[in-house]
């Protein structure tokens, strides 16, 4: 995973690095020239505009700027402070500022022309991504030691091109917030042991009403997909829900109070997904609420259950709980939009519920209730249409009972359910389309894993 960092705890970190400053610097500045002169394919006589600030910025952009000149680059520096425009050249390095400027900033460089941001682009906020002014759209940034949110959310994903992390000699091991990688999924996933049975990772699936039936079915797809080895399918009042797969077994529960029955005759599933299609009205709320409070399963809340637990305050239980909100639903639970500070945001709903947050979104953000982040920025616009989030519910669902922990299991499953959408069309994506594809990634990564080599040497 890749550490991330908030500009005031990068601050922190250079301030309490052994290396001088002046080191630091000189490091970095040198991967700005690198990346610099792989984006221009060369050196000699290609023409470079800087455009630097007053602070480590444009200093960086100095050190750049030297190391091109030495390699036979033309290189124009312009102050960003002033009202200069760019002249004609092959690459504009940004290094007017940094993570934490603030304030607004319009960019001189005109469209079309190949940018390399120095640590973010000018103008967007380090922490949210918001942009203030009209910074440069990069092609690439390079940033240092860490990655910083503003990179991540908002229009800084839109802005910074291909991200570049340049190790420059700073010790960010106690980043709190990590980027998940591909490679994560196999190395968190659980692959199923050779005694397994169906009973070793069922799940039960909630949700659902007579005449909205689609919803568990997805969440049940994608617990299969996922590798449940065994899914119950319940919609209160309903004795059956039609297009389930095949595999999933009807399990009738009552209009009201069906929450006893669940608690009653759950010995033998190993996670419940509660909430997709499910509803609202009072029976709802109680039966929710009831579930979440007294349930010893880990249980995914989303949907309409999380409209269910909205009024319910502080720690639900300790048997794991991750909630699935998007904005609309973070609002309801809090009674705030989530702002544009999109980590503390979920950081704050997971100490205060107790439980995993998975806040969806362009970047989606799982907080545990201790402070810990995990972002995935895999995901696309393929995942904006409806029923998406009923089978990443099912998947994580599936990811629990197999035996991962509540955080492992939200970060994993968001990661995979990003990638299978990435293995589906452009245009024309539906939610039915991702459980096959989730079943391949989670394949591939554990077949990665499996064929890792083993070494045995001789002494």
């Amino acid at each position: 995973m890749i550490p991330v960092v908030t500009p005031d705890e990068m601050a922190a970190i250079d301030a309490a690095a052994s290396v001088p400053v002046e080191t630091l610097i000189e490091r970095a500045g040198a991967a700005v020239a690198r990346a610099a002169l792989q984006m221009l394919g060369g050196a000699y006589g290609r023409r470079v505009v800087v455009i630097a600030g007053k602070g480590n910025n444009g200093r960086d952009g100095a050190v750049a700027a030297r190391l091109q000149r030495s390699r036979g680059c033309r290189v124009t520096v312009v102050d960003a402070a002033a009202d200069a425009t760019v002249p004609e050249c092959d690459l504009v390095i940004d290094a007017a500022y940094g993570t934490g400027f603030r304030g607004s900033y319009r960019s001189p460089v005109s469209a079309g022309v190949p940018v390399l941001a120095v640590d973010i682009p000018s103008g967007v906020d380090g922490l949210t991504g918001v942009a203030s002014g009209r910074p440069a759209v990069a092609e690439r940034t390079v940033t240092f030691a860490a990655l910083k949110p503003g990179l991540l959310y908002a229009d800084g994903a839109a802005t910074v091109g291909t991200t570049m992390v340049a190790d420059i000699g700073l010790d960010v091991s106690g980043a709190r917030a990590h980027v998940v990688e591909d490679g994560d999924v196999g190395r968190l996933l659980r692959p199923r042991p050779v005694d397994a049975h169906k009973w070793k990772a069922a799940v039960w699936v909630v949700g659902g009403t007579p005449d909205m039936a689609g919803a568990p079915v997805l969440a049940t797809a994608g617990a299969f997909a996922a590798g449940a080895g065994y899914v119950r399918l319940s919609s209160p009042g309903a004795s059956a829900l039609r297009a389930a797969p095949l595999e999933a077994v009807g399990a009738p529960l009552p209009m009201i109070g069906w929450e006893r029955t669940v608690l009653a005759d759950s010995e033998r599933v190993s996670s419940l997904v509660v909430g997709p299609g499910l509803g609202r009205n009072d029976a709802v709320r109680d039966s929710v609420c009831s579930l979440a409070t007294s349930s010893s399963l880990p249980m995914v809340i989303d949907g309409d259950a999380l409209w269910a637990i909205a009024g319910l305050r502080g720690r639900m239980s300790d048997a794991g709980r991750v909630l699935t909100p998007h904005d609309g639903e973070y609002t309801q639970l809090t009674g705030h939009p989530p702002g544009a500070d999109r980590i503390d945001a979920a950081r704050r709903l997971a100490a205060e519920r107790g439980s995993v947050v998975l806040l969806k979104g362009p970047t989606t953000t799982v907080a545990s209730p201790t402070g810990e982040v995990r972002i995935v920025v895999a995901g696309d616009t393929r995942l904006a249409t409806a029923g998406t989030g009923d089978v990443l519910s099912g998947v994580i669902g599936a990811l629990l009972a197999s035996g991962l922990d509540a955080f492992d299991a939200a970060a994993v499953g968001a990661q995979a359910h990003a990638l299978a959408a990435r293995r589906c069309p452009t245009v024309g994506t539906t939610a039915s389309m991702l459980p096959p594809m989730v079943s391949a990634v989670l394949s591939d990564a554990l077949a990665a894993k499996a064929a890792r080599p083993r070494r045995v040497e001789r002494q």
